[in-house]
C-alpha cells in the first residue's frame, strides 16, 4: 500500500511561506505620489467684472489638477503653501451649474474653500476657515496660519479681520472692521495681509480704510498628520 503522509509536510511548509509572503506585503505602508498636473485656462466671471474689464486674465482662472496616486481628486487654483514638510493647503477649484431654472445646463468656474493634503497618506480634507467667503477672502498663509477678510455670519453681520489656526475650531483674530454690505464696494475690499515672524504679527490693509495690525499669540497648533485611511 502506498502512502503519500510525506506530502503534507511540504504543503504546510508552503502555506506558512506563503501567508508569510502576504503578511510581509501587508505591512508595509503604502506610499502615495501626490503632485499637480499641467495648468490650463478655463471661462470665469469674477463678481466685479465690466464689459470694459472682460479681458482674457480677468475672464479666465489658470487651474492644475491635483493627483493622488496619478489619478485625479480635484481642481485647484492658485499656488499651494506647504504647512509641514509633508502636508500642504491649496485652495480648491469648483465646476458650477449656472443655469437658471428651465435653461440649458451652463458650467461656470469658480474659486472655492480650502484644501489641506496629506503628501505621506494621500489624504484630502475641507478646510472649513471661520466667516471665509470666496468672493471676498484672499487668504494669506503663515506657518499653520491663514489671515483673510471675511464675513460675519452673526445678525449684525460685519466685514471682520479673521486669523485661523489649523487644528482649532476658535479663530485667533476675530474682529470686526467695516459694515456689509456695502454700497458699491472695491474689489478686492482687502489687500493680501502681511505677516511677520518676530513677534508673529499680521497687519490688515484695508483698500478703503485704516490699517489693523493684530500680534498672534502662541506657537503653532497641532496640525493632524496622524495616520488617515487611504484615499
Amino acid at each position: 500500500m502506498q502512502t503519500h503522509r510525506l506530502a503534507v509536510v511540504p504543503l504546510l511548509t508552503a502555506l506558512v511561506f506563503a501567508a508569510y509572503c502576504v503578511n510581509s506585503r501587508a505591512a508595509v505602508p503604502k506610499v502615495h505620489t501626490v503632485v499637480l498636473g499641467p495648468a490650463r485656462r478655463v471661462p470665469y466671471t469674477p463678481p466685479e467684472a465690466t464689459p470694459d474689464t472682460k479681458s482674457e486674465e480677468a475672464t479666465t482662472l489658470r487651474i492644475r489638477p491635483l493627483l493622488v496616486d496619478d489619478r485625479q481628486k480635484e481642481w485647484t487654483v492658485g499656488e499651494l503653501h506647504d504647512v509641514t514638510d509633508r502636508s500642504f493647503v491649496i485652495r480648491r477649484a469648483l465646476h458650477i451649474n449656472d443655469a437658471l431654472p428651465g435653461e440649458a445646463q451652463r458650467w461656470t468656474w469658480q474659486p472655492g474653500p480650502w484644501l489641506m493634503v496629506d503628501r505621506t497618506t494621500g489624504h484630502i480634507s475641507a478646510l472649513h476657515l471661520p466667516d471665509y467667503d470666496p468672493d471676498v477672502s484672499s487668504a494669506a498663509w503663515f506657518r499653520d496660519y491663514a489671515a483673510y477678510c471675511g464675513i460675519a455670519t452673526t445678525t449684525k453681520g460685519g466685514l471682520v479681520a479673521v486669523v485661523a489656526e489649523l487644528g482649532s475650531r476658535k479663530a485667533v483674530v476675530q474682529k470686526v472692521i467695516g459694515p456689509w454690505p456695502m454700497a458699491n464696494p472695491p474689489h478686492p475690499v482687502c489687500a493680501a495681509a502681511r505677516w511677520q515672524r518676530t513677534p508673529i504679527r499680521v497687519t490688515f490693509d484695508l483698500t478703503v480704510g485704516e490699517s489693523m495690525t493684530f500680534d498672534v499669540l502662541g506657537t503653532s497648533s497641532l496640525v493632524e498628520e496622524g495616520e488617515s485611511s487611504e484615499p
